[in-house]
């Protein structure tokens, strides 16, 4: 076999996984040992890894953190995004298959999934290929998906694995709450973060203005698409890594938040097919709060990753929404 790891500093978050585990792995699922073993870095969460079984097309293997590493926020992704897989059957198509799941810790004290790899190149990379210009239908594609994802309706509010809540307003206080306490046990400073939640909760009759709970991915941009290699124009042939799927109001859903911070033509592109902005004022003052719970998140994710400098800029962020929901406090 030739096994090929990607070289990570010592103490790094996503813990390396050795030959002879993939290959314990592989002979569980597929009942012969692997031939070639690649691990793809393109992640920061789970260990990726593109495996040449000798049949006819290579297989994925992820291989998620150990449960102590976790925090509370980022629970069982890989479980989350096993129990959401069969509410994306809208978009079934676009989306790797699941081969084998393991949860059973008795071969290597983490969970792993084994799924088919999707054609194409990752849209971080491919994107750049054309011309700033020649990206909006892209932008198009992406709306589209968003919607026909979003579409998609549950009945209780929170991760698709749970826990759920009757409520919207009680699942974002929940995860508000999972995110000052991972804060504090990292020893980050969280007073914006508990500041954000006290204005949540005061405000929780605006966050239950929302009442039926839809469908996010959690993640739905670049670094989780792929595009066919070669095309024309940039073409979405598969979506990855639903892992943070969850039931809720679709204005919270990353894709939304992230086209905030596109260009125009980006987001008019993106409306035509997802569909017009029509946000109340109740709609602006919760966007203030998803963006805050964005805000934060990433503040963890950027600790995670060791990417020190790049946390002040999180704070500032934070304080001016902070700035914003006072302002909009003080206009009821």
């Amino acid at each position: 076999m030739r096994f090929s790891a990607a070289t990570r500093p010592d103490g790094a978050f996503q813990e390396p996984v050795t030959a002879e585990q993939v290959t314990a792995m592989c002979v569980r699922a597929f009942g012969a040992a692997p031939v070639v073993v690649e691990e793809l870095t393109g992640g920061l969460y789970n260990n990726t890894y593109r495996v040449d079984t000798g049949a006819a097309a290579p297989v994925i293997l992820r291989v998620a953190p150990r449960a102590g590493g976790q925090f509370r926020v980022e629970r069982a992704l890989m479980r989350n995004e096993h129990a959401a897989l069969p509410h994306f059957a809208p978009i079934a198509a676009m989306m790797p298959r699941t081969l084998f799941a393991d949860w059973t810790h008795d071969l290597i004290d983490r969970d792993y999934t084994w799924q088919t790899a999707l054609d194409g190149v990752p849209a971080a990379e491919g994107i750049k290929r054309y011309p700033r210009g020649e990206w909006t239908p892209f932008y198009r594609q992406l709306g589209a998906i968003a919607r026909r994802v979003h579409d998609v309706r549950g009945h209780r509010f929170g991760p698709v694995a749970g826990p759920t809540f009757d409520t919207w307003s009680a699942a974002v206080l929940a995860a508000f709450d999972d995110i000052a306490a991972d804060l504090h046990d990292v020893g980050l400073d969280n007073r914006d973060v508990a500041e954000v939640t006290a204005t949540a909760r005061r405000g929780a009759e605006v966050l239950d203005e929302v009442t039926r709970p839809h469908l996010l991915h959690g993640d739905l941009w670049t670094p989780n698409v792929m595009l066919a290699d070669g095309a024309p124009e940039p073409t979405i042939t598969g979506v990855l890594d639903h892992d943070r799927a969850s039931w809720g109001d679709p204005a919270a859903d990353w894709p939304i938040f992230v086209l905030t911070q596109r260009p125009p033509e980006a987001r008019v592109a993106f409306r035509e097919t997802y569909g017009p902005d029509t946000s109340t004022p109740g709609g602006r003052w919760r966007a203030l709060i998803y963006r805050a719970r964005h805000i934060a998140t990433a503040r963890l994710e950027r600790h995670r990753i060791g990417a020190t400098d790049r946390l002040p800029a999180s704070y500032a962020d934070m304080e001016a929404v902070l700035r914003d929901l006072a302002v909009a406090e003080q206009s009821d």
